[in-house]
Formats: structure tokens, sequence, C-alpha cells
């Protein structure tokens, strides 16, 4: 790993590029040429494996160790090696990273700050407590499951004094028993398919709908860090609550958030924190495209709220089969990307796909 003054100007190069979310870096995840390619290069403390999992290095590192084991079992995906749908998180923790989210909203330390720890992942962020239950978690549940080598374990560092998050696979599951046992079982199904005889389409199929079952079940986890809402904006609770909400059509849809269709649906998100008064589709310093996707997220979640609920049970419904979920995917992609696209005609198509399953 490069020394924290490199590492330093690099980041505040990436934040620099653009007002617009940055990713990718070289086509990679940001820093990820920085990251450990190697279980053994993680620290090691009494033979067990012991990542600082507040520390940004650390947790990328977790992504590229879980992306290289699993590999060889992702045939089904496609033929480029960076069509794993785990490649998203990796760039979901960049943008995190880039746009300010895993520093510290209360102002009382420099963590994550250009000004002080950069690579520093604050227990106080929303975001990071979030992204915590879906980088932690599925690499606890990867060692347990024997994808970092036989009778390995492992356990995550926290800060001094920081004692509300789970450490190691026993204590995680006693915590959050339903998200480890879809990681649990997201994994074996990995394994399970290598075996299969079923077609490639149905395989990748099946592997995407245990992958999105286990994220959304660390989503359902991570309302844990619902309090930590409170250190910022209304206007950033709202994004972060459509952010969320956002989720449960992805997932239903069985999205392959392989690293090219995850770097277009990352690229539009707000490039920094919203404060008060931010409110799209007229936010000066954002662009055109960060402004169009926080008016989709608001239209959703609002729409999905004044219905009860209905909109996002009408598109589950909708996603009853490998076709459906197919086209849905199509749509997400139109209605995120393309500012033509108008949401009525969204709710429309939807509706009307609920009766041809």
């Amino acid at each position: 790993m490069l020394r924290p003054t490199v590492l330093c100007l690099l980041l505040a190069c990436a934040v620099s590029l653009s007002s617009s979310a940055v990713v990718i870096d070289n086509g990679m995840p940001i820093l990820w040429a920085q990251t450990v390619g190697q279980v053994t290069d993680l620290p090691i403390q009494n033979g067990i494996l012991t990542p600082d999992g507040w520390h940004f290095l650390h947790r990328m590192s977790l992504y590229r160790l879980i992306i290289a084991a699993t590999d060889p079992f992702m045939g089904s995906m496609g033929t480029n090696a960076t069509d794993s749908p785990l490649w998203g998180l990796p760039l979901q923790l960049g943008w995190m990273i880039t746009s300010g989210r895993l520093a510290d909203p209360t102002g009382a330390t420099t963590c994550g700050l250009q000004t002080g720890d950069t690579m520093c992942i604050s227990t106080q962020s929303w975001w990071g407590c979030v992204n915590y239950f879906a980088s932690a978690l599925p690499f606890l549940s990867a060692v347990q499951q024997g994808f970092m080598g036989e009778g390995v374990q492992a356990q995550m560092q926290v800060p001094d004094g920081v004692d509300e998050y789970c450490t190691t696979y026993a204590d995680c599951t006693a915590h959050y028993p339903d998200a480890m046992a879809k990681w649990d079982a997201f994994f074996s199904g990995l394994k399970a398919a290598a075996e299969s005889v079923l077609p490639d389409n149905e395989k990748k199929d099946s592997i995407l709908g245990l992958y999105w079952a286990a994220q959304m079940a660390s989503t359902y986890a991570s309302a844990a860090c619902n309090a930590k809402q409170s250190h910022y904006s209304s206007s950033e609770v709202s994004f972060a609550n459509s952010w969320l909400n956002s989720a449960e059509y992805v997932s239903a849809a069985h999205f392959q958030s392989n690293l090219e269709k995850s770097v277009m649906f990352m690229i539009p998100l707000p490039g920094r924190v919203l404060q008060e008064g931010d409110n799209a589709p007229n936010i000066a310093d954002l662009s055109q495209e960060e402004n169009h996707t926080l008016s989709i997220f608001n239209w959703m979640k609002n729409v999905n709220s004044l219905l009860g609920g209905t909109l996002v049970r009408l598109w589950r419904s909708a996603m009853c089969s490998v076709t459906t979920r197919e086209k849905g995917r199509e749509m997400l992609e139109q209605l995120l990307l393309n500012p033509s696209f108008v949401s009525s005609t969204f709710l429309s198509i939807v509706t009307g796909m609920t009766t041809s399953c």
C-alpha cells in the first residue's frame, strides 16, 4: 500500500476531476491498485485475519478478495473478467469516499476529510455504517464458507471505544441472522451452480437472485444505522432514503451489477453531500445528470409512499420470470439514464407487466 501522503494526493486529484461522481481510475474502482491482492497481505494477529473495517483501503481490499475468490464460479455471468455482480460494491464504496460521504458528519474529528486522514471511514457516517453491512458481513460469510482458504478465521477491527458493530461471523450471525444466512446461501449457491447442468442463463438468474437477496438482507439489517441520519441535512436524508428505496427495484430485476453497468448507474449520483436548500432538479453546482437522478429517485420514493408501497409491490410482482426481469433491467436503465423517458410511462408499463405473470 502507498504512503498516506501519496494516497491523499491521489484521492484529492480524483475528487477535483469533476463535480459528478468519480468511481473509477484507469478503468478500475478508486485506489484499486493500492488494495491487497492476497488474503495473507491483510493484518494477522494470532493466526486470525484482522482487517480494519474503518480504513478505506482495508474495506476495499475485502471486495477485491471476495471478487477474486468467487470469479471461478461466475462463468455464467459472461466472458469478461469484470462481469461479476460483486463489482458494484467497490464502485459504490469509491463513490462514497470521493463524494465525502464516508467523512465524519458531526465535525468532531477530521476522519475522512481532505484536511485529516483521507483513508479514515467515520463510525459516525451513516453511509459508512450502511456499507459496513455490505462489506464486513459478506466477507465474514465468505471466510466461513471457505472462499478465503481452509481453516481461515477473521475478526474485523474497530476503533477503540466503538462497540456497536459486529466483528466476527458468530457475532454477526447472532445479531443479524437473516443477513448472514442469505450471504451463506449466496456463497453456497455459487458452488452449487458450478456443478449444475442448467443452461447458463438460468444459472445466471439464480446466482443474481441469491446475490440480491443477500444484498437486500444487509440493507434491511443496516436499519441499525438509522440514528446516524440525524447528522445530515434533510436533503441528504431524503436522498439517502430514496437511494435505499431504489435497491428494491434493481434487486427484484436481478440487475447484473458488473463493472460496466454499475459505472453507468454510479456516475449520475451526486458528487457531494447534499445541504439544506438543495432541491433537484435545480441544484446549480450539480450536473444535469445528477439533478435528473435525484429527481427520479425522489419520484420513485414519493409515488411508492403515496400508494402505500404499491409501486414496489407492483414491481416485484412484475419481475416474475427471467424474461420480465430482463425487460425490467432495460426499463430501469431508461428511467435513470434517459431524461426523455417519462416517469408516467414507467408506471403504466409496470402495471401492464403484472398481468403477464
